[in-house]
Order: structure tokens, then sequence, then C-alpha cells
């Protein structure tokens, strides 16, 4: 495992998917999905706005398109650097490019927001 040391992570507390038990039990207990920076921006707002009921997008989505999109990783490299599976990461990278898509469309504002616990180690 790569451990990166050039970063300050912070890590959210997020339901990533739920397991489902035929017996009404606890399902998995939800685990870590780790960020390399908080997003500065907190919401996009088009200058003519056709619908204003906005669509939000979280961190861990954020972070999974930034590092997809704009760094050129591929999903396994951002698995490693979020400490996840890749599955996870292609089901945030799926949500996020669907809702950007939405807002951009649609001329929705996009509002990027936590949705979790967010603690810096």
């Amino acid at each position: 495992m790569q451990v990166f040391k050039a970063f300050d992570y912070y890590k959210i507390i997020m339901p990533r998917w739920r397991w489902c038990c035929r017996r009404g039990g606890p399902g998995r207990p939800f685990s870590y999905l780790y960020l390399t920076q908080i997003p500065q921006a907190k919401e996009f707002v088009p200058n003519r706005i056709e619908n204003p009921e906005p669509v939000e997008l979280t961190y861990p989505e954020f972070e999974a398109f930034r590092l997809s999109d704009l760094e050129k990783l591929t999903q396994e490299e951002i698995a490693k650097r979020m400490k996840t599976s890749r599955g996870t990461v292609w089901r945030l990278l799926e949500s996020a490019r669907e809702k950007i898509a939405r807002a951009l469309a649609e001329s929705r504002p996009l509002v990027i927001s936590p949705k979790g616990e967010v603690e810096k180690i």
C-alpha cells in the first residue's frame, strides 16, 4: 500500500451503499473516504437561473471528479489515494458526472456540501 505523505488528508464518514439484511439487523458499518483537499468554492450559480432548485454534489464525488478529470488519474489510482475500492470510485464518478451535467443542462445552481462528518487527520 502506498502512503501519500505530501498531502493533508481529510476523512469523511459517508454511506457509500447500503447492505440489506433480510432479518432487519444492522448493515455493514460505514468506512472512511479520504480526501486530499476540501473544496474552496461551495457553490456555482449560473448567470441566468431557469430552475432555482440546486443540485447537491458531495465532497467525495467532487474529489473523485477532480482527480479523474483534472489530474487525469485512473480509477485504480484514485481508489488508492482515497483508500477505497475501485467500484466505489466508479459510483462516485457516475453520480458526479450526472449531477454536473444536470446542473449545466438545466441551468441550475451547483452546491458542494459535505453530507457527512469531516475530520482532518
